[in-house]
């Protein structure tokens, strides 16, 4: 580039200057010799010059990446030949609009911006945009815009370069997806670093993961809450062949349900207010991995209805945009709900549910597998103790009979939080156990998903009895419990609730 701009500044030429600005543009296909008008004038007074220019342009048509030359005024005067086989013929004369026939929307105005800033202050500028082929299809550039000047150090026209960057674009938006992923993993709290225990359910459930963790069948992991869902999610995937591709949680009752479908699609800019830019969604970062869908019962019904289209096309568009996407994403999804009792009642499509529940996988809570217990305690006391820097040898025989005979209605996860504190208090060799901090709360051992569901018969049968079996109008049931009369019969079928038990005269 140095040695074409000394070339023109061996060309005495007066700037040609305008009182308006006119935004610049950079690629209309022209005959491959330089037409503005100081070259004519040029042709006319100085056929020498002309001749060191006509040499520059054979050189620029030699140049593979897309070279041209503007005026002062932003008129184009010349784009070389790797240039106009790029674009083709365009039929548009004005210098803003020829830039917007070629520009990627989303790119114009970036790149307007830095040609202005360049051509107003005299200075170099570097952009990235998306240019328009012949083909009607885009690719990423690198965009440079570089100031010439005479011998009395006036801008006279400016040199722009084009330089394709589609495929470092590609890999480098790759990458930042695996490493987005990737940190998310590293960073996420797992319960615990590996699978541990040996009782015979947790052992049946272990080798249903190895059986369908070669396959790309979706696969539905059942439990209550705190039982390691994610972890065995995460063996599923590892024993894949995505292992080595991302993989990537999405806990669905953590998002507001507004922006449930941004984070699961990603979304384009000015899609809703505070989409400032584009955003790349779950499906995206997941390419060629696992989506792992944490809770997927909270899901509202228009995104069960999006991703049940992801699930049979394989395919999706961003929040906001029109570009279909493929995805390569194997789906694993959890809950802890009764999905099937969610299907009676409305809540969830049943569409859905027989499309995610192809393989069902159901996690034992941990008062089922009381022989693992002990395997668990003690590998929490050996981390926290690591991470304290605490010597914890043994533990006393009393303080394991207290954790073997605890119903842990918080699963895995209460386990751990209380080992947790009892190393921090711990200050001696021996592991002991304040009892207190397993009695504080008097809790069901029913199953998380039973017990809702016995709640939730017991306050429609309560609103029935007190409105006389009526379902529906203003004194009816459903509108003391804030719902439509068509999800109230719903739940009533679904529950088995005799709601006719309740008439009176």
């Amino acid at each position: 580039m140095n040695c074409l701009v000394s070339d023109v500044e061996t060309v005495s030429i007066p700037a040609v200057r305008t009182q308006e600005f006119r935004v610049p543009y950079t690629d209309q296909p022209v005959a491959p010799v330089l037409r503005g008008q100081g070259f004519a004038r040029l042709m006319h007074t100085d056929s020498a010059a002309y001749l060191s220019l006509r040499s520059l342009e054979q050189v620029m048509d030699a140049v593979p990446q897309h070279m041209f030359i503007l005026e002062t005024d932003g008129t184009l005067s010349f784009v070389n030949r790797a240039g106009r086989e790029y674009l083709g013929p365009i039929d548009i004369f004005t210098p803003t609009e020829r830039l917007r026939a070629i520009i990627h929307p989303d790119d114009f105005e970036a790149l307007w911006v830095a040609y202005r800033d360049a051509m107003t202050h005299g200075i170099s500028v570097e952009a990235e945009a998306r240019v328009r082929n012949k083909s009607g299809e885009y690719r990423w550039f690198l965009h440079q815009l570089l100031p010439l000047h005479d011998e009395n150090g006036q801008i006279v026209r400016w040199c722009g370069t084009r330089i394709d960057i589609e495929e470092h674009k590609g890999s480098k938006e790759q990458a930042q997806r695996e490493n987005l992923a990737l940190r998310e993993e590293i960073d996420a709290v797992a319960m615990f670093e590996e699978i541990v225990g040996g009782s015979p359910r947790l052992q049946a459930v272990l080798a249903r993961v190895t059986k369908v963790a070669r396959t790309d069948s979706t696969v539905l992991i059942t439990g209550e809450t705190g039982t390691g869902k994610e972890l065995i999610a995460r063996a599923i995937h590892k024993r894949s062949d995505r292992a080595n591709r991302p993989f990537v949680s999405v806990n669905c009752a953590a998002i507001p349900r507004e922006l449930i479908a941004s984070e699961l699609f990603g979304h384009e800019k000015g899609a809703f207010t505070g989409a400032l830019q584009r955003r790349i969604g779950r499906f995206e970062l997941a390419e060629g991995g696992t989506l792992f869908l944490d809770e997927i019962g909270e899901l509202p019904a228009e995104t069960q209805i999006a991703l049940l289209r992801v699930l049979q096309e394989r395919e999706f568009q961003r929040v906001g945009g029109n570009q279909t996407i493929r995805a390569n994403v194997r789906v694993i999804a959890a809950t802890h709900r009764d999905l099937p009792a969610a299907v009676e009642a409305g809540t969830f499509r049943s569409d859905l549910y027989y499309r995610i529940n192809v393989f069902p996988l159901e996690v034992p809570a941990l008062r089922d597998r009381k022989e693992d217990i002990h395997l668990l305690a003690e590998h929490f006391i050996d981390r926290y103790a690591k991470k304290t820097g605490k010597r914890i040898r043994s533990m006393e025989k009393k303080s394991m009979d207290r954790l073997q005979s605890y119903p842990w209605p918080g699963n895995i996860r209460e386990l751990q939080n209380v080992i947790e504190r009892s190393v921090i208090l711990c200050d001696s060799e021996k592991f002991s156990l304040d009892e207190s901090w397993l009695s504080t709360v008097i809790r069901s051992s029913r199953p998380l998903a039973q017990e809702m569901i016995s709640q939730e018969k017991e306050l429609i049968e309560a609103a029935l009895a007190e409105c006389k079996g009526r379902v529906s109008g203003p004194a009816g049931a459903a509108a003391k419990l804030g719902m439509p009369p068509s999800t109230l019969d719903s739940k009533i079928r679904a529950l088995k609730v005799d709601k006719h038990r309740f008439y009176t005269n």
